[in-house]
């Protein structure tokens, strides 16, 4: 090899490098900025995000990123061009997922997680299309309340559970779809918690954005019995997603079962407080009681997997 030779390979192995190292940085960057959304703006979700693993964490951060920036353009910035913003970011997102990049950087962390995990515009559309919702539907009935829930909330259920399936994944190997019972649980999760916010948001939703979610409500308005109807159907939804958590992998199960148990403390403090104290102040569970919740969630869960495992092992002797 002559020295001139040596000199253009090393050039181009150093440019290589070189480029390696901007890509890095960009990523994480990215992966940061997604991870600050979720720090800012969510605590129920952040606690069960905690329990995954280093990979499933920073997928689950990307994914709460762009799910709470659509958000924040039809509930924060709202007004005459909240449309185009939305239109904007889901032109972005779909961008993204084609092309692996993007300059928005909350978008470039959800579509590195998207491409890798098997998230594609099955689920990204009718998340849109419920946010673009917010934007001109003021009431919900049964129909338009469900397509509702389903775009907003369930398909976010599903990008998740194909984080737990597919986090680890490595590429050229095939993406691991969910199986029914699988799709089911996300499904729930993701219901149970849209229904929840609806109860915990009740007078801002009225107040300052002139919402009603419930179906045959009104904005700031909701009897005892709309309550009690509402709270009874959030929990068939977590009895749903309970029920599929034997299907899920590794520490994902432990985030799902530490999330279910403050849903379930969530519904006792709803049930408990009058209709009108709903309006009044957005129920919350204190820093404190949330540890002693996810503590007995991760304990409980630990020892129905160690009695399976056990008993799985007796029958086997």
């Amino acid at each position: 090899m002559s020295v001139e030779h040596a000199r253009e390979t090393g050039r181009r192995t150093g440019a290589r490098t070189a480029h390696d190292r901007s890509v890095r940085l960009y990523d994480a960057t990215a992966a940061r900025t997604s991870a600050l959304v979720l720090g800012a703006y969510s605590t129920s979700f952040g606690w069960g995000a905690r329990l995954l693993g280093r990979r499933a964490h920073r997928d689950i951060e990307a994914v709460y990123g762009l799910v709470r920036l659509a958000d924040e353009v039809v509930d924060t910035f709202g007004g005459p061009g909240a449309a185009a913003e939305l239109d904007e970011l889901e032109a972005q997102t779909v961008r993204a997922l084609r092309t692996g990049y993007s300059t928005n950087l909350v978008v470039h962390a959800f579509a590195r997680t998207a491409r890798r995990v098997g998230i594609t515009t099955v689920e990204t559309e009718p998340f849109f299309a419920s946010m673009r919702a917010d934007l001109t539907v003021a009431a919900h009935d049964r129909a338009s309340f469900e397509q509702y829930v389903y775009g907003s909330a369930e398909v976010v259920g599903l990008m998740c559970v194909r984080v737990f399936l597919n986090a680890e994944r490595v590429p050229g190997e095939p993406v691991r779809q969910p199986d029914d019972e699988q799709v089911a649980g996300a499904r729930a999760l993701g219901a149970a918690f849209q229904k929840i916010n609806f109860l915990r948001d009740l007078g801002v939703d009225a107040g300052e954005l002139g919402r009603a979610y419930f179906p045959g409500s009104t904005p700031g308005r909701l009897t005892d019995d709309e309550r009690d109807a509402a709270l009874a159907e959030i929990g068939r939804d977590v009895e749903v997603a309970r029920a599929a958590l034997p299907r899920l992998p590794g520490r994902s199960r432990y985030a799902v079962a530490a999330t279910l148990a403050l849903y379930d403390r969530l519904l006792a403090d709803l049930a408990a407080q009058p209709t009108e104290h709903l309006l009044a102040a957005r129920v919350r569970v204190p820093g404190p009681v949330k540890v002693r919740v996810v503590a007995g969630a991760v304990a409980r869960q630990w020892w129905d997997r160690r009695r399976g495992a056990s008993g799985r092992s007796g029958r086997s002797a």
